[in-house]
């Protein structure tokens, strides 16, 4: 054999050897893959991979027990179960819908304060995001009775402190009816709509002061205190409804623009002894607008939040009902705005509980009932993000608070005098916490990335797990199962600032390789995207396309929240400025990493996040090769008074603010991919935002795709809406950005 021949063989046999081991690679890629399951938009939306709640978690009285709301699928009954805390035992059902009459199921409930009555909510219709008209019934827990509250669909029902009563809002005007007669009492009578509204929150109020019930029960329930609005001089905005009519129909409804007129609010209080009621004089305040009204522990004193337009001073007022008076007890200022919250508490002796910026951070301060400052009981350079309240017992306050990192929460106690605090969680993530009414435990809600949320019972005074509740180990489990990538948590130096990243790389990830890019943001004033939190819809959207071959990340630029007040507000008067010079920033930056390709990026975002995105895209046309923009703010000269004024004024003072950052001005500069999505139905941010820049990019000869969904809210969901339009956005990203091919794939070639 000649040794040409032999080395022809020899060479044969370690070629059909190479093959033979790459076969097998390839083979046993392919089983491992083929082990794990790719996620399919299917399964988001049809709620394959929903994680388990306590629903409508209650503590009772007693502080040992607690009540949840069980639905049963199978035959569409609700119960309230209620359970002990340290055993875990259930100790009874206290009503099952399937023993009621004329109820079939539930959706709500809500115990009086002596918890005898419970009044249940069913077939509740939405007005608008947090506004519902509902049918509702008072249950006797001793008689086991049922009544029905009103043969109307009525808003906010409220017990009385006693019991006795309830009072609700119908067609604009107030009502109480006194359970023990059955006799229904209306006690306002000028409600009409599109005009005045008695009690309850017109659109601007309930969307940006975040309440709907705008009247309290005193003490001693024989008064109400509540916010009258005369919406008069407010323009109207009217939307389309097509329905499936021959016609069209329309919704019309009062909604301020920035810089037109709010409506008119004033404040009134009705004795139900005398039926009187009379109006409170505060005009010696700051009170164009009122956020908040509550009824203090002395039955005659009622605590009044007022703010000027600007919202840029806030006053806590406190009104003598007996004495017709009323006295300034606190007042905050702000160069740019102040937060309105939900934390104000007050103690037996009428001091009270405060959260303010005012030293550069959010914390809790305590003060006198007249308004002197007794202590700041938190202080650091991080934020309080939740106030759960005092035991009177052990003088101890207990809250939730980024102490441990921005992207995380924790739940504390401290002392009033703001020594000895305690951590009462341990979980690297997020934390929250419902107390029982005596404060000896807390059901303690955790998850992070990596665990989907965890229910655990722990002692108050200390944090010691006594017992675990619910875990969702199944979805943990399932999960198992999908191909699916860690959230990596990092910093990012943009502009001067370490600003907060999370980076979700395929899971066959090679640094040899380059991938596209995908960028999603919100990034409003005091927002947060970048959390230590389980999955959300979007995530497990972002962990089917990582696994297609894109990267994603997120970044939490300049004006977002949980970083000190000057790091949110120093967005002021400048809304889309500085947010989209982040954005651009980080994406080029980004570009400069070995395994990103930096003439494929991409951005999406939905609402201020679609306003974001479209900027981004615009003003960073050297950067961005594509963005998605779903229901976007395109001017802010479109969007509402409170929200838009907080953080711009208004246009007549701040015309450049408003033009200079609106996409509508940057649309010559688009060269990339651009798909506009919006819900013709939108109360919130009008699809009027859309068709004003949808033709602004006419005139400017630009080229983009767009899309309207029918009779679809600022949420675009119902039926098949949310699958068509993650499809679409799917589909437009790997049009955009191309198809990424997998590792495996190419050893496959």
């Amino acid at each position: 054999m000649s040794f040409a021949l032999k080395t022809s063989r020899i060479e044969k046999m370690k070629r059909i050897l190479s093959v033979t081991v790459l076969s097998l690679f390839i083979a046993t890629i392919s089983t491992l893959t083929a082990q794990k399951k790719e996620i399919s938009l299917e399964e988001i939306w049809s709620g394959e991979f929903r994680a388990e709640r306590m629903d409508v978690l209650r503590s009772l009285k007693n502080g040992k027990e607690y009540s949840i709301l069980n639905f049963n699928r199978s035959n569409r009954t609700s119960a309230i179960d209620v359970f002990d805390y340290k055993s875990g035992k259930k100790v009874k059902t206290l009503l099952n819908s399937s023993d009621l009459p004329d109820i079939q199921y539930f959706i709500s409930y809500e115990f009086s304060e002596d918890e005898s009555k419970i009044l249940l909510a069913t077939e509740k219709n939405p007005v608008f995001r947090r506004s519902t008209l509902g049918t509702y019934y008072v249950y006797d827990v001793n008689s086991k009775s049922v009544s029905l509250l009103s043969d109307k669909k009525v808003q906010e029902p409220t017990f009385s402190p006693d019991g006795t009563k309830i009072a609700y809002g119908y067609n604009n005007n107030l009502y109480y009816k006194d359970l023990k007669t059955g006799k229904e009492t209306q006690f306002t009578s000028d409600g009409v709509k599109n005009s005045i509204i008695n009690g309850i929150t017109d659109w601007v109020y309930e969307e940006e002061f975040a309440f709907v019930r705008a009247f309290d029960w005193n003490k001693d329930g024989n008064m109400i205190a509540f916010i009258r609005f005369d919406e008069s001089d407010v323009p109207e905005f009217s939307m389309d409804v097509y329905g499936e009519d021959l016609y069209q129909t329309q919704q019309v409804f009062k909604y301020p623009k920035a810089g037109e007129a709010n409506a008119e609010v004033s404040l009134h209080l009705y004795n139900l002894d005398t039926s009187n009621t009379s109006k409170v004089d505060i005009s010696a305040y700051n009170n164009y607008y009122i956020p908040r009204i509550k009824w203090t522990n002395d039955e005659d004193i009622l605590s009044v939040q007022l703010t000027n337009r600007h919202q840029n001073v806030l006053d806590l007022v406190f009104v003598d009902a007996k004495k017709n008076s009323s006295e300034l007890i606190l007042q905050e200022k702000d160069d740019a705005y102040v937060d309105v919250t939900d934390n104000l508490t007050f103690l037996n002796d009428n001091s009270f509980i405060w959260t303010s910026e005012k030293d550069g951070w959010n914390h809790i301060y305590h003060y006198g009932k007249t308004g002197k400052l007794i202590n700041q009981i938190t202080k650091g350079d991080w934020e309080v993000t939740n106030y759960y309240g005092f035991d009177t017992k052990t003088g101890r306050i207990y809250y939730q608070s980024t102490t441990n990192g921005s992207i995380n929460r924790d739940v504390y106690s401290i002392t009033n005098t703001g020594k000895n605090k305690v951590r009462l969680t341990q979980g690297n993530g997020t934390n929250s916490a419902d107390f029982s009414a005596d404060y000896t435990y807390f059901i303690n809600s955790f998850s992070n990335t990596e665990t989907p949320t965890v229910y655990s019972l722990k002692q108050a005074l200390n944090g010691k797990e006594v017992r675990e509740i619910k875990n969702n180990a199944a979805l943990k489990d399932k999960l198992k199962g999908y191909n699916m990538s860690p959230k990596e948590f990092s910093t990012i130096n943009i502009n001067g600032n370490d600003l907060n990243m999370y980076t979700i790389k395929p899971s066959n990830f090679d640094p040899n390789k380059k991938y596209p890019l995908f960028m999603y943001q919100y990034s409003g004033p005091g927002s947060q995207q970048v959390a230590n939190r389980w999955n959300g819809s979007n995530d497990y959207w972002h962990q089917m396309l990582a696994q297609q071959g894109y990267i994603i990340v997120c970044v939490d630029g300049r004006g977002t929240g949980l970083k000190g007040r000057d790091f949110k507000k120093m967005t002021q008067k400048e809304l889309g400025k500085y947010e989209v010079q982040d954005q651009i920033a980080a994406a080029k930056k980004l570009g400069t990493l070995p395994y990103i390709d930096a003439d494929r990026i991409g951005i999406w975002g939905w609402s201020y996040g679609g306003f974001m995105s479209s900027n981004s895209l615009f003003q960073g046309a050297d950067t961005f090769s594509m963005a998605i923009a779903v229901a976007p703010v395109s001017s802010w000269r479109f969007y509402d008074t409170i929200y838009t004024e907080r953080y711009m004024q208004t246009p007549q003072e701040n015309a450049s603010g408003y033009d200079n950052n609106s996409p509508i001005s940057h649309v010559d500069k688009l060269e990339g991919d651009f798909l506009l999505v919006h819900g013709s139905a939108d109360d919130n941010v009008h699809v009027q935002n859309t068709t004003r820049l949808v033709e602004a990019l006419v005139q400017a000869d630009k080229d983009f795709e767009w899309a309207i969904y029918p009779d679809k809210n600022h949420g675009i969901y119902g039926g098949n809406t949310r699958l068509h339009l993650y499809k679409k956005m799917t589909k437009f990203i790997q049009k955009s950005l191309g198809k990424p091919v997998s590792m495996l794939l190419e050893i496959k070639k």
